[in-house]
C-alpha cells in the first residue's frame, strides 16, 4: 500500500510511523485512518521491530478528527458509526500491537490526537505542547475513547474537567497528570526519545510482547486475579519460547543476551 497520508520508516529495530498532513495539523480523516491501520498492520508482522514511535509532521502532532470531513458526514448521519468504528479500531489496534508504542507530541494533540496519543503505551512531550479533549468547546462528545481512557489515566475528577471544561494542559502539566511520561523543550524531543528507544532495541520482542499484554489485560481485573494472569502467562512464555533460557545463559557467561 502507498502511503500519501502518513509516512512509514523501519530502522535498527525502531519503526517510525509519521502523520503527514501538516496543511491540516495531521487531522484523522478515513484515509489517514485506513493508512495508520496499515503501517501498524506491517509493524506488528515485523519480527525486527522493538518498538514503533507515533509523531507528527509540521507543527502539530495531531489536532484532531478533520471537523471539515465531519461537516459533511453530519448530512449523513449513517456514516458516523462506521467512521468511528474505524477509527477506535485502528486505536485498539496500537494497543494489541506486541511492541511498546511511544508518542512524541509537540505543537497540539487535541480531541483525537489525545486519544491518540493515550491509545500509545508512552508519551513524550515537548514541555509548551497543548494537550486536551475539547470536544465540548465545539459541542461535541468523544467518539474515539476519551470518556473511557482519561479516568483510566488520570482519576475520574481530572478526566471530567478536561472532559466537561475543554481545559488544555501544556506538556509539563500532562506529565504531573500522568498524561505522559516525561516533558522536555521541544527541541530536546529527539534526543529524549533515543534515550527511551536505545534499551528497548535490545529486549527479547516476545518477553515485550507478553509485558505489554498481560499489563492491559490485567488492567481491569482484581489484584488476585491479575496475578493469576501473570502467572499464567508466565509458564506459556517460557514453554514457547527460547529467549527465557538464553537470558539466564548470557546472566551465567557474563553477557548481553542475544535475541
Amino acid at each position: 500500500m502507498e502511503y500519501t497520508n502518513i509516512k512509514l520508516d523501519r530502522e535498527n529495530g525502531v519503526a517510525v510511523i509519521r502523520l503527514n498532513r501538516p496543511d491540516a495539523m495531521n487531522a484523522l480523516n478515513p484515509e489517514l485512518i485506513s493508512e495508520l491501520s496499515d503501517a501498524l498492520t506491517v509493524v506488528g508482522q515485523d519480527q525486527g521491530i522493538k518498538a514503533l514511535v507515533i509523531r507528527g509532521e509540521g507543527r502539530a502532532f495531531c489536532a484532531g478528527v478533520d471537523l471539515l470531513y465531519f461537516e459533511t458526514v453530519f448530512a449523513q448521519p449513517v456514516l458516523i458509526p462506521p467512521f468511528l468504528q474505524k477509527m477506535n479500531d485502528c486505536l485498539m489496534q496500537i494497543e494489541s500491537l506486541p511492541v511498546p508504542v511511544i508518542a512524541v507530541v509537540h505543537g497540539f494533540a487535541l480531541a483525537g490526537g489525545l486519544e491518540l496519543m493515550m491509545a500509545c503505551d508512552m508519551a513524550l512531550v515537548a514541555d509548551d505542547a497543548r494537550i486536551g479533549d475539547q470536544h465540548v468547546n465545539f459541542g461535541l462528545i468523544p467518539g474515539g475513547g476519551s470518556t473511557q481512557r482519561l479516568p483510566r489515566r488520570v482519576g475520574m475528577q481530572r478526566a471530567m474537567e478536561l472532559l466537561t471544561t475543554g481545559r488544555w494542559l501544556s506538556g509539563s502539566e500532562a506529565v504531573e497528570w500522568g498524561l505522559a511520561l516525561r516533558a522536555v523543550p521541544v527541541e530536546d524531543l529527539d534526543r529524549e526519545l533515543e534515550t527511551l528507544l536505545g534499551p528497548l532495541r535490545i529486549k527479547s520482542r516476545p518477553g515485550l510482547g507478553w509485558i505489554k499484554s498481560v499489563a492491559l489485560r490485567g488492567r481491569d481485573l482484581s489484584l488476585r486475579d491479575g496475578i493469576a494472569l501473570e502467572t499464567m502467562a508466565f509458564a506459556q512464555y517460557v514453554a514457547t519460547s527460547s529467549h527465557p533460557a538464553e537470558g539466564i545463559q548470557a546472566f551465567k557467561d557474563k553477557r548481553q543476551p542475544e535475541f
